[in-house]
């Protein structure tokens, strides 16, 4: 399948970008576009249903999500992922890592203080047995071994088996005899078992391989079966958007505890909502504060009052103002200067975190606050304030018109096109100020513009790996009960959910997102899925029946070009793939394998636009 997907991908990146056409855009062409751009692509039958109820309520209905009802299998779906239901506090107890065990077990740490951490370690500690004086990696032993749960030839089919003979042997195993198998298998065999393994095996087996990695892994795999299953997807849009533009890096430190509570509390209530709201939701958000390290910074004389006039190491940290004045608001060419980073800088000191290691809360720290005079973009915040500098600072920046024109230039980008047409980006940043910073309004204006259905920008856009991978399994109509491969493929593919280490997030632009390389996995993956080789997604192999041309209708929604079809028709040649027999007593002329061929037009530029 790679030769294949190789004579496509070298075939098909000369029309990647190929131009829309003149035409104006239809009625159909416009609801199409719309789901295009408001959801993560369109499903079986998504275009009847807008056209039954009218493109502007569908709209109308999409920019005001409460009144959509939620699609029960997303509950279902969710309901596992327990992580992104609990405090950063009880993330912090409830998934202790492997190292504290060890450690505790051999006596170098105390048994925590916290009852509820306490109680889980000790949990967990009952189901092993204590070798002293072994190596810290030797000091625990299951308490059962392996051998008396399962047979040494299912020990080698769970090594070595196909998935579904591995899954037999995991069924074998009684549910009260969970735990024990999770504790004795070897780290390498969970990690092998997991995709075989039911939800709730497979929990227990993340769990003893790296209890704090089942954070990221339930926030991968909500993420993605919002985005495959939500009726209300230009909420789950924006709310990656907004991530995106206040974005914190999952790995860093104890935001791995804080970034489900931060996306949970700080970004999804907000994304239709009031963006000063937002701002300063985010702002506060000890996820935040952690990630840009503003939770140490400190007034550089409240610093040295705290030594006894010994120089402190701690003292004013600029990384919160410098980015919530060039990512967060005003954008890097919105009128403000070094000087006024610092005195946002100053304005924030106090603004800090409660034991941020165990998941605290945010609070204002009155003692290391500068409380001298400062002086932010022109507007005098006296001395002697408290919590409210910030405030002030907050409120001068929501309301600033370059902060209006940078956020309805991202918003346009993201739902319009790279470079939006500043008419456009006017009649936003226009109602951005008369709405107070409405972001639902902001929104409407742009949905309504003429400027959002030109037919220069219709199918212009290059998808990004998630939504990519996400419209693939939405047009294919696939069942997801694992999610995390997908994820997996997503990061392959360059995008790392959770995980971009620059605050700028990642980006609404297609450049980033464009070479061969990149098509060259986006095929691959076209492939795999239609033939049913991602784990933990089934697709229907049966509805694949048709030309090239009709299937490919099927799942991109327009005719596929003349040069893609082409294309994909040397593809199945060269890889010498014998089209089905035909039928006894016919003579219809042979056609290529449907499910290659599907997977060739997952892969296709046309595919690859929105």
């Amino acid at each position: 399948m790679r030769k294949l997907a190789c004579v496509l991908v070298g075939v098909l990146t000369l029309v990647a970008l190929a131009g829309a056409s003149s035409a104006k855009l239809s009625k159909q062409d416009q609801i199409l576009h719309a789901l295009n751009r408001l959801t993560y692509g369109p499903r079986p039958g998504d275009v009847e249903a807008v056209e039954q109820l009218g493109l502007k309520k569908w709209i109308d209905l999409q920019l005001h999500p409460d009144r959509i009802p939620e699609n029960p299998v997303l509950a279902a779906k969710l309901a596992p992922l327990e992580s992104l239901r609990i405090s950063q506090a009880d993330a912090a107890r409830n998934y202790p890592n492997p190292q504290l065990l060890r450690a505790i077990a051999a006596g170098r740490e105390k048994m925590p203080e916290d009852p509820l951490t306490r109680a889980a370690v000790e949990r967990m500690l009952r189901r092993f047995k204590t070798k002293k004086g072994a190596p810290e990696e030797e000091i625990l032993d299951p308490a059962v071994p392996l051998e008396a749960l399962v047979t040494p030839a299912q020990i080698k089919t769970l090594r070595t088996g196909t998935l579904e003979q591995r899954r037999e042997v995991l069924s074998s195993v009684p549910e009260d005899k969970w735990d024990e198998l999770a504790i004795a298998m070897p780290a390498g065999l969970r990690g092998q078992s997991m995709p075989a393994a039911s939800e709730e095996l497979r929990r227990k087996l993340l769990l003893m391989n790296a209890p704090q990695a089942m954070i990221a892994f339930d926030l991968s795999e909500g993420k993605l079966y919002r985005a495959i299953y939500s009726n209300r997807q230009l909420q789950e849009q924006l709310v990656d958007f907004w991530y995106n533009h206040f974005n914190v890096f999952l790995e860093k430190g104890a935001d791995r505890m804080m970034v489900p509570t931060y996306e949970r509390e700080s970004i999804r209530p907000f994304v239709l909502g009031k963006f000063r709201d937002l701002l300063s939701a985010t702002a506060k958000s000890p996820a935040m504060l952690f990630y840009l390290d503003n939770w140490e910074s400190v007034a550089p004389e409240a610093a040295n009052a705290r030594n006894k006039g010994k120089k402190s190491t701690r003292g004013l940290n600029e990384n919160y103002g410098r980015e919530l004045l060039e990512l967060h608001t005003l954008g890097v060419d919105g009128g403000y200067t070094q000087k006024d980073v610092t005195e946002v800088a100053r304005c924030f000191t106090g603004w800090t975190i409660r034991q941020p290691r165990e998941g605290g809360d945010f609070f204002f720290n009155d003692r290391i606050h500068d409380k001298g005079e400062k002086v932010v973009l022109g507007v005098k915040i006296p001395a002697g304030g408290g919590k409210q500098d910030a405030e002030k600072v907050l409120d001068i920046l929501a309301n600033h018109p370059s902060t209006a024109k940078f956020i309805s230039k991202k918003l346009a980008q993201r739902f319009v096109s790279d470079n939006p047409p500043p008419k456009l980006i006017d009649k936003m940043a226009k109602t951005f100020r008369s709405k107070h910073g409405d972001i639902a309004e902001v929104l409407k204006t742009m949905f309504n513009a003429d400027e959002f259905y030109a037919q220069t920008i219709y199918r212009a856009k290059v998808k990004t790996p998630l939504e990519m991978i996400v419209s693939a399994v939405r047009a294919t109509g696939a069942d997801v009960d694992f999610a995390f491969p997908l994820a997996n493929q997503i990061a392959q593919l360059g995008q790392p959910l959770y995980r971009k280490l620059e605050p700028t997030g990642y980006s609404n632009t297609s450049n980033e997102w464009l070479n061969s390389a990149g098509l060259l996995a986006r095929m691959n993956f076209g492939l795999a899925l239609a033939q049913n080789k991602i784990v933990g997604a089934k697709v229907e192999p049966m509805k694949w029946d048709g030309t090239p041309a009709e299937i490919g209708r099927r799942l991109v929604l327009v005719d596929l070009s003349p040069q893609t079809l082409e294309a994909i028709e040397q593809a199945v040649d060269k890889a010498a793939i014998p089209p089905p027999a035909p039928v006894a007593g016919k003579k219809a002329a042979p056609k290529p394998p449907p499910v290659s061929v599907a997977g060739l037009v997952l892969g296709s530029p046309e595919f690859q636009r929105r």
